[in-house]
C-alpha cells in the first residue's frame, strides 16, 4: 500500500524528534500541559502507541490479547505505559520512538489494498490507522511545544487531523452517551496556505468555520473552544464544539481557557 498520509506521517515525527533530540535531562523532565505527564512521558507513549499499532498490523491475534487485558485493567494501562517509559533514559527513549516510528511506517505501507487494521474502536483500512497516529504524533508534539515554549508553524498535514476530527463527529456524541443529530454538518477551514478545506455537503443545514489550526486544537482538545476563533452556525454545530473530538477513549477534561485561576 502506498498512500501520502505515510510520508506526512514520517515527516510529523520528523519535526517533533528534532524538536527534543537536542534536549537535556531537565528538558525531558519538563511537564506538559496534561497533568502528570512530562515531555518524555509524551514521547514514551507516542513510542508504546507506535509499537501497538505495529502488533495491530502484523500479529492481530497478539493485538486482540492486548486489548482483551487493557479492558479488564481499565484506562489506567495508558497512563502506566507512559510512565513506564518515561523512566527509561533520553537517548533509548529517543531511539526506542524512532526505530518503532519507522517500523510502523513499513508494515503499513506493506498491506495490501483493502487490508483493515483491527484497533481500540472498528478495524481500519492502512491510511485511517497513519492518520491516527500522524493526528496523536501532532497532538502529543504540541504539548511537548508548549513545554518547552516553541513555536511550530501549522502544515500542510493538518488536513488529516481536520479531517478526522470532522469524520468522527458522531463519537464525540457516542462517547459521552449523547445521540447525534440527524444530518451532516458542513466544516470549512482557512488552511495554512490561504485555501479553504471543505469537509460535509454543500447544502448541510449547519456548518462550523475558522481557522484550520484552531479547528485541530479543538478536536485533540489541546485548546479551549473559548480561545479559539470558531463559528458554529446553528444550535447543534455549537453544541458540537463543546465536545469534539478526534480521538479514541474518553474525552478527558481537556484544556482550561486561558486566563482561567489567575
Amino acid at each position: 500500500m502506498y498512500h501520502p498520509v505515510l510520508d506526512d506521517l514520517r515527516d510529523e515525527g520528523e519535526e517533533l524528534d528534532r524538536l527534543v533530540a537536542g534536549l537535556g535531562s531537565a528538558g525531558w523532565a519538563r511537564a506538559t500541559p496534561a497533568a502528570g505527564w512530562s515531555v518524555a512521558h509524551q514521547i514514551a507513549h507516542l513510542a508504546w502507541t507506535d509499537e501497538v499499532a505495529l502488533t495491530a498490523a502484523t500479529a492481530p491475534d497478539d493485538f486482540a490479547a492486548h486489548v482483551a487485558e487493557a479492558a479488564a485493567g481499565g484506562h489506567g494501562f495508558v497512563d502506566r505505559a507512559a510512565e513506564e517509559g518515561a523512566r527509561t533514559g533520553p537517548s533509548a527513549l529517543l531511539e526506542r520512538w524512532c526505530t518503532g516510528r519507522a517500523r510502523l511506517r513499513e508494515a503499513l505501507r506493506s498491506l495490501p489494498d483493502g487490508a483493515r487494521v483491527p484497533w481500540y474502536g472498528p478495524p481500519m483500512s492502512g491510511p485511517s490507522l497513519a492518520t491516527a497516529r500522524l493526528m496523536e504524533t501532532w497532538a502529543h508534539g504540541r504539548d511537548v511545544a508548549d513545554a518547552l515554549g516553541a513555536a511550530r508553524e501549522p502544515t500542510a498535514r493538518l488536513r488529516h487531523v481536520a479531517r478526522i476530527g470532522w469524520r468522527a463527529r458522531d463519537h464525540a456524541y457516542a462517547v459521552r452517551g449523547l445521540t447525534p443529530p440527524d444530518g451532516e454538518f458542513r466544516v470549512l477551514l482557512d488552511a495554512p496556505d490561504g485555501t479553504v478545506w471543505t469537509y460535509g455537503p454543500e447544502d448541510a443545514a449547519q456548518c462550523v468555520t475558522g481557522p484550520a489550526l484552531d479547528f485541530c486544537l479543538l478536536v485533540t482538545r489541546r485548546a479551549h473552544r473559548a480561545d479559539l476563533a470558531l463559528r458554529a452556525h446553528g444550535p447543534d454545530a455549537d453544541r458540537w464544539l463543546d465536545i469534539a473530538q478526534a480521538f479514541a477513549g474518553p474525552p478527558g477534561a481537556g484544556r482550561p481557557p486561558k486566563g482561567a485561576g489567575s
